[in-house]
């Protein structure tokens, strides 16, 4: 349920972090975001590897009841010799193989030979020494300035003020890589926001988070900070917006396809299969540490086969789900007429689809389309109805696009009010409240009539 509500960036970032997590998890590369799926592009599963096990590995692994392998009879180790079991297990008579050890320079030197190549005063040259000479491992300077002050008069007895010591510390700030010397989480962010060169409105949002609303930001408090900042839901999506699902129209035929970067290409590591194997091919009992080792390699494996699946059934819910959505509304995705939206509630694609209507509406509030006439969020669909005059059920979005043309057509100099609007709307055979002409208007984001008029 997690995996299906986020939106494709989002789900990037979460199987980034499951391959970097679980080294049994492979991603293919080189997806591009035109990709149609097909066969070739839905992920493997572990099922054709474990074809490989023969009939004749079983007399080497037995499966329990609980799905955990058995360890007592795997291996017999009376055979091995003395020297294997030691730490130093090579036998005198084997050729040894050394890896080399490469040394490099300390994060702290690379900081110096950047400063080295450039003019700074003797004294500022010192200060910023210090600095870098107490950052800790992870590059962050935990020491207090006070306490800097006071280790440069002890140490090197130099008097130097908060000011030097700030304008030294923002020299090394400035240094590789982006959000060394940083004094907080927060600081290390707004270093490395910084640092970017191309100063989108996505940077400056972020700049702007991080800097006024961390403490809202690190609780995941979003709702908060697109509140007291002012950031319109609209303005936030409109700079990260990514289709889930692509609506084509060829020939008169409407084909529906789901955003390859939803399907992404997993696999299980086959390295980690061919070690499985290897224990299995085995005849002599294992050691505690094999024994150790096993068990990690089949959590590992068990748990990437689990994600793949969560995956796959991810991709199977947003697919039925949209397929759903395409035929109900058939009508409008043909002309991309507003009109032609019929009304259309959760419940109506819960039944169609045989899924919960809490699992509709993951699908409906985070994902979009990318159709011939526009992206649309999916909800956008979704509407109550009202009737017409002929006593037929209309949607609210009908409603909405016919009031709003109405509004475009009015003479701007005497612009209708809501009464008005009531009026004109029941002539067109749509019988609606003027509290309901209010708040859709509000809805459309059209100001009152006296707001409206242009002399």
């Amino acid at each position: 349920m997690r995996l299906l509500q986020q939106p494709v960036i989002s789900l990037e970032q979460r199987i980034k972090q499951e391959v970097e997590d679980n080294p049994a998890l492979e991603e293919a590369a080189d997806i591009t975001d035109t990709d149609e799926i097909t066969d070739e592009t839905t992920p493997d599963s572990i099922d054709a590897d474990e074809d490989s096990f023969s009939d004749e590995d079983e007399e080497h692994t037995e499966l329990k009841a609980d799905n955990e392998f058995s360890y007592e009879d795997y291996f017999d180790l009376d055979d091995i010799p003395d020297y294997k079991l030691v730490s130093n297990n090579r036998s005198p008579d084997e050729e040894a193989w050394e890896s080399p050890v490469v040394s490099g320079i300390s994060f702290q030197e690379y900081l110096l030979a950047q400063m080295g190549v450039q003019k700074i005063p003797d004294k500022e040259f010192i200060i910023a020494s210090t600095i870098i000479g107490n950052l800790d491992e992870t590059g962050y300077l935990a020491r207090e300035i006070p306490a800097l002050i006071n280790d440069l008069a002890f140490n090197q007895n130099i008097e130097v003020t908060e000011a030097e010591v700030l304008e030294a510390l923002k020299l090394v700030q400035g240094f590789d890589p982006p959000g060394i010397a940083a004094r907080s989480l927060q600081e290390c962010l707004l270093l490395q926001l910084e640092h970017k060169t191309d100063r989108t409105y996505a940077t400056e949002l972020a700049e702007v988070i991080i800097r006024y609303y961390f403490d809202e930001f690190s609780k995941k408090h979003y709702e908060k900070i697109l509140q007291k900042a002012h950031i319109t839901e609209e303005a936030r999506s409109s700079q990260y917006i990514v289709p889930d699902f692509l609506i084509t129209i060829n020939d008169g035929e409407i084909e529906l396809n789901l955003n390859s970067r939803n399907a992404p290409e997993l696999s299980i590591n086959r390295g980690y299969i061919d070690m499985l194997q290897g224990y299995n091919h085995k005849k002599k009992k294992i050691s505690s540490s094999e024994k150790a080792a096993l068990t990690f390699i089949k959590q590992k494996i068990d748990s990437a086969r689990g994600f793949i699946d969560a995956i796959k059934q991810r991709q199977e819910t947003l697919y039925v789900t949209m397929k759903a959505i395409l035929d109900y509304q058939m009508e409008y995705f043909q002309t991309g007429d507003e009109t032609r939206l019929k009304p259309m509630i959760l419940k109506d694609i819960s039944n169609k689809v045989g899924l919960d209507i809490s699992t509709v509406s993951r699908v409906a509030n985070s994902k979009y389309v990318q159709t011939p006439f526009g992206t649309f969020l999916l909800k956008s669909f979704f509407s109550e109805s009202l009737q017409n005059a002929m006593g037929e059920e209309i949607s609210s979005r009908e409603i909405k696009k016919i009031l709003f043309d109405t509004i475009e057509a009015e003479n701007k100099s005497a612009p209708h009010t809501d009464e008005e609007l009531e009026e004109i709307l029941q002539k067109k055979g749509y019988t609606i409240a003027r509290r309901t002409i209010a708040k859709y208007r509000k809805q459309l984001r059209v100001p009152v009539a006296r707001l409206r008029k242009e002399l």
